[in-house]
């Protein structure tokens, strides 16, 4: 694969919406979702979720077909082999030894988060706990805050 179609890859996920509507389109499977069932499951105004869906179609991760009125929208899975291939063909080669195939391939126990809170949210909310369990740890050994 060309570095530029994997910078285009790439540059498309990396937005909150985009990555969040391309990993519901992989969820989905082969027959993909109508425009309006991304809308309504994502929360995501029609404008918006037309610019995004042009974008990851520039990008070739996803694939569009026309049944009717609706426009079904699914996971390009070839392109999407493609590029986790790429991001992984020389895994461990630097070391000069062999690793395990497991320690390159994905994790099937990826971090799911709990509710649909931004990554502010959780940053702010693991502060804040950070915050509360140093007050009482500085209480107990009578310090302070």
């Amino acid at each position: 694969m060309e570095s530029t179609i994997i910078v285009q890859a790439l540059a498309a996920l990396a937005q909150e919406s985009r990555l969040a509507l391309f990993r519901l389109l992989v969820q989905t499977g082969p027959s993909g979702l109508s425009a309006g069932e991304i809308g309504a499951e994502l929360g995501i105004a029609p404008a918006t979720l037309s610019f995004h869906l042009k974008e990851l179609a520039r990008a070739g991760l996803i694939t569009a077909r026309q049944d009717g009125r609706y426009i079904y929208y699914a996971a390009n899975f070839a392109q999407m082999a493609a590029l986790l291939g790429f991001l992984t063909e020389n895994c461990c080669a630097r070391d000069g030894l062999s690793c395990a195939p497991a320690a390159c391939a994905p994790s099937t126990a990826a971090a799911k988060p709990a509710s649909k809170q931004t990554s502010k949210q959780a940053s702010k909310q693991a502060s804040k706990q950070t915050n509360r369990s140093t007050a009482k740890s500085s209480k107990r050994k009578g310090v302070k805050a």
